[in-house]
C-alpha cells in the first residue's frame, strides 16, 4: 500500500511478513475464505529489512524468525468444511487457536488466524477481559464455533496473549523520517540507527484497520535494519522527533514472526537549528541574541557562512549549538531574511499608566537590570507594574516620576515577560507631576541644541532638540514652556527639558500696568548712535548706545520720572520735547525695572505732517522711499529710522515726516515701519498684457532723472504702443531687477490719489542659455548693464537639478542694493542642451606630436619662470636631482 493511500492493503500470507521469507503461499479459494478477498488485511507491526544486498535468504530468515516451531495447535482430522469443528451446535470439546485482531468496531470485529488462512468474526461479548485494552494488532487465543443463525464459523472465548520478548540487550538509535502506518521507511542517508517519528498531524487517528506507526533503524555488521513501533511502545508517552537518539528492546510476534521495537526510551534529542539576531560584532567574533531563550551566545567569524563584510548588528541568522571547553558556542552561522526572527508580540491596544520609577541618567555600578524603569497601570481590572528600558520610549524626552503616559504591552515569546513599550508622554502629564514649569523664548539654535531666553532668569538656558515634546521643529523667537533640571555631569549647571511649544503671545517678559498715566516728555529718546555718528547704521551699533528718553508725571501727588525707549514705540509717532503724552508702565519681571510703553501723544505744537510711502532702495547706511503717488523717491538716513533697520525690506510700508536739510534738499525723518497697505489701488484690471521695459527704475539705472520705469505694450490690440509707468510696488517680486528691453507680463491699475493708470503685478519673461557651470556657481548668457553674463549660485536652481552648459533656463534677476551687482535667482530648467561631444584633435596636430622628439629644436619647451623655494629661502630640495640611468642603482 502506498503512503497516504486510502485503499485497503492487499491480503498477504503470514509468512510474507517474516523478515526475509518470500511471499509464496497460495491464495485460498473463495469457498473456504469468503471474507478474505474483500475485507482489509492486517498489516504486521514490523518487518526487518536490509538496506544492503542480503547475503542469503536463509541468513535473513534466521535473524527474524521466531524461536518456537510454527506448528498447528489442533488435530486437523477433527475439522471439516475447511477447518471448522465437527460439532454443528458448537458444544463439542473446544480447540484453542491463536490469531491477530484485524478489525475492531463498536460491538464486533474480525480475527486473522495465525495457523491457517481464515478470517473469523467475533462478538465483543466473547472477549474475556477489559474491552478498552483490546486493540487492532493484538494477539488473541480463541475457540472456533458455528453461528447458529448462519452456520458460519466464528471465534468465541477470546483471551489476549502477552507477546513473547526476545532476550536481547537494549539497542540505541535516533529519530528519522516520518511515515503513515507503513512498516518500512527508507534510510534517507542516515548511517546511525534512526527512529521515524509518528506523524503528529494525524491527531491520534488513522484509517480503519491502520495504526499510526514509526520506525527504528539500527546497524548490525555494516547492515542497517528497520523496526516499526507504535505510540504504546514509547515509555512515558514521550513525543519523539525525527533524528532523536533512543534505546529500545526487540520483540518478535510468535504468530507472524514480525519483529518490532518496544520499551523505547529517549536518550538524546536531535540537535535543532536555532535562530537569533546578531547583537554585537567585535574584531574577530560576535554575539547572537538567541530566539529560543533569553540568552546571548558567542560565535567566531570563521563559523559564519557568507559575506563577512555584509554582516552587521541587527541581522537575522540561524545557527547550530556545540559545546567547546565547557561552553556553548554557535556554529554554521547563516543569514536569514530580515524580519524572520521575532522576539516579542506587541499589543495593538494602547494602555495608560503612571511612571512609578524612572531610568537613572547615570546608572550605578550595581545596576544589572536591563529594564530598570517601572510603569503602574490598571489592566484587566487589576493593578500591574510593568518594567521598561531606554529603548522603549518613543522619544528621548526626560521622563519624571508621576508622568501620565500611554504605551503598548510587549510579551517576550521566550520567557513570556511583559513590559511597557512605545511609551509617550500625554499632554495632561503636567497636572500629575510636581515639577515647576518656566517660560521663555528661543534665542539661538545650533546643530542639535539651542538656548532659551528665560522670563525669570538672567542666564540663557541650554536645551537639546531631543527634549522637544512636539514633532514639529522649533524656530528662533518661538515661545516655549520647560522644566529646569541640574546637569547630570555638573550640578552647578542647569539645562531645560520637556520643552513644550506655546501659542504666540503667551510669554511675556514684562508686567504692564492697567492704569494709564499722563505726563510730559522731559527728554527726547534718540536712536542708537544717531547723535554720535550719523554715518553709522544703527543695525551695526549696540543696543546700549541708544539714549533713553524721560517722561515726567505725577502719581498720588508725587512727582516721578520714567524712562522710555524708541524700541518700545512699536511704530507709533516719535515723541518730541514738551509733548504731552499718555502711557502705561511696564515692569521687567526679572529685574523690576520700569519704563513707559504704549505712548500716545495728546497734543503737539507744530504742523509737521506724517506721510505714507514704500521702501524702494536700501544701501549701506541710507535708502529711498517711494511716495504714495509712486512718482518720486525720498532720501532717508538710517539714523532717522525708528526701529531696527535690519527688519526693513523692499516694498515695506513706512510712515515719515518731510524735512529740508543743507541745500534745501528734501529728506525723510522719523521713519517708522507701519502695517502694510494696498499701494496699487483697488481696481486692478483682469487683462494680462505683454510688454517691454523701455525704462527701468532709477534704482537700476541711477543715471536717469526720472524715478518711475516705463513699460510699452507689445501685443496686438487697441493698446499696442502705449506706455505705462511702474514703481517698486508694481513688481510681483519686489527684489526683481527689471532691465531695459526685457519682456514682461503685467496688469493695469489706477492710482487712488492721481487716477493715473500704471502697471502692476509685473512678471518678467526671461529665457537664456547656461554659459558655464563651476563647482557651486555658474553663469547665464544674459546681458545686465555692462556685463554680458549673469552670475547664479547652484542653491538657486529649483528641484535640485544639476545644470549643464547649453541648458535653457528661466530665472529672475535681483539687485544687491548694497553692492549694486545683479544675480539670478529662482533658476528653472526649461530644456536640456545638446550633450557635449569630445572633439578629436586635428590630424595635423596629431601628426606634429608624433614627429616631435626631444632633440627637435623647434619643439615646444617648458620655460622655468621661478625656481622653487622652501620656507627658509632654500631651493626647496635637500638633495640635488640628477639624471638617472636605467638599470643603475646608486
Amino acid at each position: 500500500m502506498e503512503r497516504g493511500s486510502s485503499e485497503p492493503p492487499t491480503a498477504r500470507s503470514a509468512s510474507a511478513h517474516a523478515p526475509a521469507t518470500p511471499a509464496t503461499s497460495s491464495a485460498p479459494s473463495a469457498a473456504s475464505a469468503p471474507a478474505a478477498s474483500t475485507a482489509p488485511m492486517h498489516i504486521p507491526r514490523s518487518a526487518s529489512m536490509s538496506c544492503h544486498t542480503p547475503r542469503s535468504a536463509g541468513a535473513k530468515k534466521r535473524r527474524g524468525a521466531s524461536a518456537l516451531p510454527r506448528s498447528m495447535s489442533f488435530d486437523p482430522s477433527l475439522l471439516h468444511n475447511n477447518g471448522h469443528t465437527a460439532f454443528a451446535n458448537g458444544t463439542g470439546v473446544g480447540i484453542r487457536e491463536t490469531g491477530v485482531v484485524e478489525k475492531l468496531l463498536t460491538s464486533y470485529g474480525f480475527i486473522q488466524c495465525s495457523e491457517r488462512q481464515a478470517r473469523l468474526f467475533f462478538h465483543c461479548s466473547q472477549y474475556n477481559g477489559n474491552l478498552q485494552d483490546l486493540k487492532i494488532g493484538d494477539d488473541v487465543e480463541f475457540e472456533v464455533s458455528l453461528d447458529k443463525r448462519t452456520g458460519k464459523p466464528i471465534a468465541v472465548k477470546l483471551v489476549k496473549i502477552k507477546p513473547e520478548v526476545l532476550p536481547e540487550e537494549r539497542i540505541s538509535g535516533q529519530v528519522g523520517p516520518d511515515m503513515h502506518a507503513s512498516p518500512i521507511t527508507k534510510l534517507h542517508g542516515y548511517i546511525h540507527p534512526v527512529v521515524s517519528a509518528i506523524p503528529t498531524h494525524l491527531d491520534g487517528k488513522s484509517a480503519p484497520g491502520q495504526v499510526p506507526t514509526g520506525s527504528v533503524c539500527y546497524e548490525r555488521n555494516g547492515e542497517v535494519f528497520y523496526l516499526t513501533y507504535t505510540p504504546d511502545d514509547v515509555e512515558r508517552n514521550m513525543h519523539l522527533d525525527t533524528g532523536d537518539r533512543v534505546s529500545f528492546y526487540m520483540e518478535t510476534n510468535k504468530h507472524t514472526g514480525a519483529v518490532s521495537a518496544r520499551n523505547i526510551v529517549l536518550v538524546k534529542k536531535k540537535q535543532m537549528r536555532c535562530q537569533g539576531v546578531v547583537c554585537a560584532t567585535k574584531e574577530a567574533f560576535g554575539f547572537i541574541e538567541r530566539g529560543d531563550v533569553v540568552k546571548e551566545i558567542f560565535f567566531h567569524y570563521s563559523e559564519f557562512k557568507g559575506d563577512l563584510e555584509a554582516l552587521q548588528a541587527g541581522d537575522d541568522v540561524e545557527f547550530s549549538i556545540k559545546e567547546r571547553n565547557g561552553k556553548e558556542v554557535a556554529t554554521d552561522v547563516r543569514l536569514l531574511p530580515q524580519g524572520t526572527v521575532i522576539f516579542e508580540d506587541i499589543s495593538i491596544e494602547h494602555f495608560e499608566g503612571t511612571v512609578a520609577k524612572v531610568i537613572p541618567k547615570v546608572p550605578s555600578k550595581n545596576q544589572n537590570d536591563p529594564l530598570p524603569g517601572r510603569i503602574g497601570a490598571r489592566i484587566n481590572f487589576s493593578e500591574k507594574e510593568l518594567p521598561f528600558g531606554e529603548k522603549d520610549t518613543k522619544s528621548k524626552v526626560t521622563l519624571l516620576d508621576g508622568d501620565h503616559v500611554r504605551f503598548n504591552i510587549s510579551v517576550d515569546r521566550r520567557d513570556k515577560l511583559e513590559r511597557a513599550t512605545n511609551i509617550e508622554i500625554l499632554p495632561d502629564t503636567f497636572q500629575f507631576t510636581k515639577e515647576s514649569r518656566e517660560m521663555g523664548v528661543i534665542a539661538a539654535m545650533r546643530d542639535g541644541f539651542g538656548f532659551i531666553k528665560c522670563v525669570d532668569r538672567d542666564a540663557r538656558m541650554f536645551f537639546h532638540f531631543s527634549e522637544v515634546l512636539e514633532e514639529s521643529p522649533l524656530h528662533i523667537s518661538d515661545e516655549v514652556e520647560f522644566t529646569v533640571v541640574p546637569d547630570m555631569l555638573s550640578a552647578q549647571r542647569n539645562h531645560a527639558v520637556r520643552i513644550k511649544k506655546l501659542p504666540k503671545g503667551t510669554v511675556s517678559f514684562h508686567v504692564q500696568s492697567e492704569q494709564r498715566f499722563i505726563g510730559q516728555v522731559d527728554r527726547e529718546a534718540t536712536p542708537a548712535s544717531a547723535a554720535a555718528n550719523k554715518n553709522v547704521s544703527p543695525s551695526k551699533a549696540k543696543e546700549k548706545d541708544a539714549e533713553e528718553g524721560v517722561i515726567a508725571y505725577e502719581d498720588c501727588g508725587v512727582k516721578l520720572t520714567v524712562p522710555y525707549y524708541i524700541k518700545d514705540l512699536e511704530g507709533a509717532a516719535l515723541p518730541q520735547l514738551g509733548d504731552k503724552v499718555e502711557f502705561s508702565i511696564s515692569e521687567v519681571k526679572r529685574t523690576g525695572l520700569q519704563s513707559a510703553v504704549s505712548i500716545k501723544i495728546l497734543n503737539r505744537t507744530g504742523n509737521s505732517k506724517r506721510l505714507l510711502g514704500f521702501v524702494a532702495t536700501l544701501k549701506d547706511n541710507f535708502g529711498f522711499i517711494e511716495t504714495a503717488n509712486h512718482d518720486q523717491e525720498i532720501f532717508f538716513h538710517y539714523s532717522e529710522m525708528c526701529g531696527d533697520v535690519d527688519n526693513l525690506e523692499l516694498g515695506d510700508t513706512v510712515e515719515y515726516t518731510l524735512s529740508k536739510g543743507k541745500g534745501n534738499k528734501v529728506s525723510a525723518e522719523k521713519v517708522t515701519k507701519v502695517a502694510p497697505v494696498n499701494g496699487i489701488g483697488e481696481d486692478v484690471g483682469t487683462t494680462v498684457l505683454l510688454g517691454k521695459v523701455t525704462r527701468p527704475l532709477r534704482s537700476v539705472d541711477p543715471s536717469q532723472t526720472e524715478y518711475q520705469g516705463l513699460i510699452e505694450v507689445t501685443e496686438e490690440g487697441a493698446s499696442k504702443g502705449q506706455s505705462y509707468p511702474f514703481g517698486i510696488v508694481s513688481m510681483a517680486s519686489k527684489a526683481d531687477c527689471l532691465q531695459k528691453g526685457e519682456l514682461v507680463k503685467f496688469q493695469l491699475c489706477t492710482v487712488v490719489h492721481t487716477s493715473q493708470k500704471m502697471a502692476c503685478h509685473i512678471v518678467p519673461q526671461r529665457r537664456a542659455l547656461v554659459e558655464s557651470v563651476k563647482d557651486q556657481f555658474g553663469f547665464i548668457t544674459y546681458e545686465v548693464g555692462e556685463s554680458k553674463k549673469l552670475f547664479f549660485h547652484v542653491k538657486e536652481v529649483q528641484d535640485g537639478l544639476e545644470l549643464q552648459t547649453g541648458d535653457e533656463v528661466e530665472f529672475s534677476v535681483i539687485l544687491n542694493q548694497r553692492t549694486g551687482k545683479c544675480s539670478a535667482c529662482n533658476v528653472r530648467r526649461v530644456s536640456e542642451g545638446p550633450k557635449p561631444v569630445a572633439t578629436p584633435r586635428p590630424e595635423r596636430l596629431v601628426n606634429r606630436l608624433k614627429s616631435i622628439t626631444l632633440d627637435d629644436a623647434s619643439a615646444p619647451r617648458l620655460v622655468i619662470v621661478r625656481q622653487p623655494r622652501g620656507p627658509d629661502n632654500s631651493k626647496g630640495f635637500s638633495i640635488e636631482r640628477k639624471a638617472r640611468q636605467p638599470g643603475v642603482i646608486d
